[in-house]
């Protein structure tokens, strides 16, 4: 697991429910008790962690990321487009 990884997992657990334990890419979402508002707010500690912008559609994509592994990457795809 690489630091952008272990960066984005820090970030994610702030809002996960405190009683998980260990989170690992592979963790579900679902598993975290992590809901929509949770999501938005994950979301905008990432845009301003990274500098990057998540548009409204594509946070509705994001709604339907199962693990915390595909946030990860999505994070990864808008930090390389960035440049």
């Amino acid at each position: 697991m690489d630091q952008l990884a272990q960066d984005i997992i820090g970030k994610i657990k702030a809002h996960a429910d405190p009683e998980i334990g260990t989170i690992t890419p592979e963790t579900d979402l679902s598993d975290l008790g992590i809901h929509s508002l949770e999501l938005t707010e994950i979301i905008f500690d990432l845009e301003e962690a990274y500098d990057i912008e998540v548009e409204m559609n594509t946070a509705e994509a994001w709604s339907k990321l199962s693990n915390v592994g595909d946030i990860v990457e999505a994070v990864r795809v808008l930090i390389a487009k960035k440049g």
